[in-house]
């Protein structure tokens, strides 16, 4: 498969009067054409404004992103103008926020808010457009939906407005979807529908797919590879069979033991990261999970971990990669017994 995605030392800050938060500090990926992405960490690690600055949404001031490339389809789209971005933005790249309600518009009916897209981007007519509309609905399972697509958000439940973005996302056949957190506040019948719908529909239709999340039962089951954020970096990347089997990062490993698992004694209790993310005004020196890690030695108080291969395809940053792994992975749940 060709690369679809390029992400090369992207660092978004905000600057505020209290200093500059580095939400953003350097990431570097890269994304196949049709592949699944889980993008996983605690709120606060920067996922969601690493997604919004691949969009060029990031509102400035306070926000910039200063340094780096985001080359999509063999383009760096951070030096193009706004005009050029907005033909790529809801056209071969969409984004299914995180909060429907908030995302469409509460005065226009749904009808209203997909022909817009349509006939901005698709150059359809007013007829084309509703009739496209109507089926996008069907398409994503909402029944009834030449009645439903005359209707307003509000009528619409949460889990019914969620597939309606995706409807959205999917009206200009994208080669990627950037879905942040698109199953928050729906209960789990709900969520899991969602998330079968939405990769049915991008293996279907060939759709790359980044999926932000924190929950890791949504990435085992879906995402083809994974990337580990905390404090505005990628601590660990690789493919989701690697980083469960194999994870090489303390936070990486903090993140397993803390979810329930079916493989373990009934009597094992979960064991939580302790402590919280560091601020991002004033990143330690050194690694930023220190503060909060186990196998902390005193080069992780002075120097920051590069992220480096350990195998083809998973890389790491920390400076105990090559000790961890199953027997780290062991320790911490027997603490826990």
């Amino acid at each position: 498969m060709a690369t679809l995605l390029q992400v090369n030392g992207l660092k978004t800050h905000f600057f505020t009067f209290e200093g500059t938060v580095k939400a953003v500090d350097g990431i570097t990926y890269d994304l196949e054409e049709g592949e699944t992405l889980g993008l996983v960490g605690e709120s606060g690690c920067g996922k969601s404004v690493s997604a919004l600055s691949l969009m060029r949404l990031i509102p400035d001031p306070p926000g910039k992103t200063i340094e780096g490339e985001v080359i999509f389809n063999g383009e760096d789209i951070l030096q193009i103008d706004m005009d050029d971005m907005r033909r790529i933005r809801g056209g071969s790249m969409s984004m299914v926020f995180q909060e429907p309600m908030t995302s469409l518009n509460p005065v226009l009916t749904i009808e209203k808010q997909l022909t817009e897209t349509l006939q901005l981007h698709m150059g359809m007519t007013n007829q084309e457009s509703k009739e496209a509309a109507a089926g996008l609905l069907e398409r994503v399972g909402i029944p009834d939906p030449e009645r439903r697509v005359k209707q307003y958000p509000h009528q619409f439940s949460g889990g019914m407005r969620q597939r309606v973005m995706i409807a959205m996302a999917l009206s200009c056949n994208p080669k990627l979807i950037i879905a942040d957190e698109p199953t928050t506040a729906l209960d789990v019948t709900i969520q899991a529908q969602i998330l079968e719908l939405m990769k049915s529909l991008t293996t279907e239709f060939g759709v790359a797919l980044i999926v932000i999340t924190h929950n890791l039962g949504v990435v085992a089951r879906y995402a083809d590879r994974v990337n580990i954020m905390y404090a505005g970096k990628i601590i660990e990347r690789g493919s989701a069979r690697e980083i469960y089997a194999n994870p090489r990062h303390p936070y990486t490993i903090g993140l397993l033991n803390s979810v329930p698992r079916l493989d373990l004694p009934r009597r094992a209790k979960l064991e939580p990261i302790e402590g919280q993310p560091p601020d991002l005004i004033n990143v330690p020196e050194g690694c930023s999970f220190r503060a909060r890690c186990r196998w902390a030695i005193d080069k992780c108080a002075t120097e920051s971990p590069p992220l480096t291969t350990l195998t083809e395809g998973h890389l790491t940053a920390c400076w105990r990669s090559e000790e961890l792994g199953d027997a780290a992975v062991l320790a911490a749940q027997g603490a826990t017994t």
